[in-house]
């Protein structure tokens, strides 16, 4: 099981990957940089706080999980 810092760097990185992904998928949507960004990020905001609460309660969950 990984610690909850290694589950927050985890998250971090993965989502500034998924800003770098969206802004650039948006971009020739919206026409400007910053719409695209501002959409990337309120984006990745939703999607962070739904992996740590996925995380956390999948942590809490023993099925499927052998014992060492």
């Amino acid at each position: 099981m990984d610690t909850r810092s290694r589950t927050l760097l985890k998250a971090l990185t993965w989502q500034m990957l998924g800003i770098v992904t969206m802004t650039a998928l948006s971009y020739p949507h919206t026409d400007t940089i910053w719409s695209a960004l501002a959409l990337a990020c309120s984006a990745s905001a939703s999607g962070f706080a739904f992996f740590i609460v996925h995380e956390s309660v999948w942590n809490r969950i023993h099925w499927g999980r052998r014992q060492p």
